[in-house]
């Protein structure tokens, strides 16, 4: 063998051993920092398990100090315990309550409760049988304090108590808790409309009590006047009560336009409702609510900064914001819709339907704003926003909010009507078939 070629073998052999070696340790550091990476994810896992779980406890039971308002100013404390309770008037039996839309956890109930609802010896014409709900926590979005001598010491409400409800499985507003979805039996109106002192309300609107009480027993089951109480607008144009439909909480985990006519964030509309409808201790800024001529309430009673110390709600915001965005959107039952129209109603709604040009993604929504003239209605809410818009509403679990009509207003009251309008309005030309196909769809969602 030559110099040259003993030289180039040497060469390679020890190449060879170099890459052998080379690769060696790469593989342990490849190795070192695979139980790193998954240590990394677990913790990372562990930690927003941690977080949606806070979330889930402040969204179910965390009144962010709004006792000061429901029992300090509306005594509603008092208007649930009744007279024969150290409070006034007939009091809220556990039937009445049902009957204004509460609801009842019955995963709360013990055995003993449960056994006394279904002999009749647990009474639900009493209220006092109210309160010893309340001290076992299960009434949904109510929280209450007691006195240590047992007495009613104050209210307040919950997240829970307008976007969430049962599953009626022990009966009629008794059952498991079904959070983020929209609890379209409870009357506000009715409920505020218990107190002996409304006059707080009424003069921040610059009216009289019996016209508030008015307009509070107009607003009906699932209905609430959230832009009321910066802008002062009762009643549309067309002097129907300007009240919207609760929306669901489920779903919508990569949206940013959370509200009807977009606000903001669920973060924003968490700390708008927090502070300034639930009346919570907690810290809320918008400069867009600094206009005298959209927004005067706002502006006379500074809703635009709000600021309270000690802050009860603002920390409490990004836990709240994960559990929210954890709930999924719940799927109907098989049996509630025709699985064969379903499909052909399917691909009506991708293609000659056109629904999908807004309700498009796995979201069945493109997280955008649109004007009235797109969408064919008229402009009053749009324009008490700021956005002056609309935005597309995710259609995930549809069948939860078909109680009220559908549209922030509920002014289709089927899906029939809301079918009807764009066909219509985009020009569509579905035969009767295709409607009913494109419904059966709908249900599905």
């Amino acid at each position: 063998m030559t110099y040259k070629k003993y030289a180039l073998v040497l060469f390679s052999v020890a190449l060879a051993i170099l890459l052998i070696q080379c690769s060696k340790a790469l593989d342990g550091k490849v190795a070192a920092s695979l139980p790193a990476a998954e240590e990394a994810k677990a913790a990372a896992e562990k930690k927003n398990h941690s977080l949606v779980q806070e979330g889930k406890q402040i969204f179910r039971f965390d009144t962010f100090g709004d006792e000061a308002f429901w029992s300090g100013v509306l005594h509603l404390d008092k208007a649930i315990a009744g007279a024969a309770n150290g409070g006034y008037g007939p009091g809220v039996s556990p039937n009445t309550a049902l009957a204004v839309g509460l609801k009842v956890d019955a995963e709360a109930l013990p055995p003993e409760v449960v056994a006394g609802i279904q002999s009749g010896a647990v009474r639900l014409d009493d209220p006092a049988t109210t309160l010893a709900l309340l001290k076992l926590n299960a009434v949904v979005g109510v929280k209450a304090t007691f006195e240590l001598s047992g007495g009613l010491k104050s209210v307040g409400i919950t997240c829970a108590s307008c976007h969430s409800t049962v599953d009626d499985s022990f009966a009629p507003g008794i059952g498991r808790r079904l959070d983020g979805w929209p609890n379209r039996d409870l009357n506000v109106g009715t409920i505020v409309s218990l107190s002996d002192n409304v006059q707080p309300i009424a003069d921040l609107l610059h009216v009289d009590e019996p016209t508030l009480r008015n307009v509070l027993g107009l607003w009906g089951p699932g209905r609430y006047a959230a832009v009321l109480f910066v802008d002062g607008k009762a009643f549309r144009p067309d002097g129907r009560v300007a009240a919207n439909l609760i929306p669901a909480a489920f779903g919508l985990k990569g949206l940013e336009l959370t509200t009807y006519t977009g606000w903001g964030d669920i973060s924003y509309w968490n700390a708008f409702v927090g502070v300034l409808q639930m009346h919570g201790k907690g810290s809320f800024s918008d400069p867009r609510l600094n206009d005298p001529v959209k927004y005067p309430i706002a502006v006379e009673n500074g809703f635009y900064n709000v600021v309270n110390n000690p802050d009860l709600l603002t920390s409490k915001l990004p836990a709240l914001k994960a559990y929210q965005h954890s709930i999924a959107a719940p799927s109907p039952a098989p049996m509630s819709f025709d699985a064969g129209m379903a499909g052909r109603g399917k691909a009506l709604f991708l293609n000659k339907a056109q629904c999908a040009a807004c309700h498009a993604g796995t979201l069945l929504a493109d997280d955008k704003l649109h004007t009235p003239e797109e969408i064919g209605i008229d402009d009053f809410d749009a324009k008490r926003s700021p956005t002056g818009k609309y935005r597309t509403t995710p259609l995930g679990g549809l069948f939860t909010r078909s109680r009220g009509g559908y549209y922030h207003d509920g002014r289709f009251t089927t899906l029939d009507d809301v079918i009807g309008h764009y066909d219509r309005h985009l020009q569509l030309n579905l035969s009767a078939a295709e409607k009913r196909d494109l419904k059966e769809y709908l249900k599905s969602l």
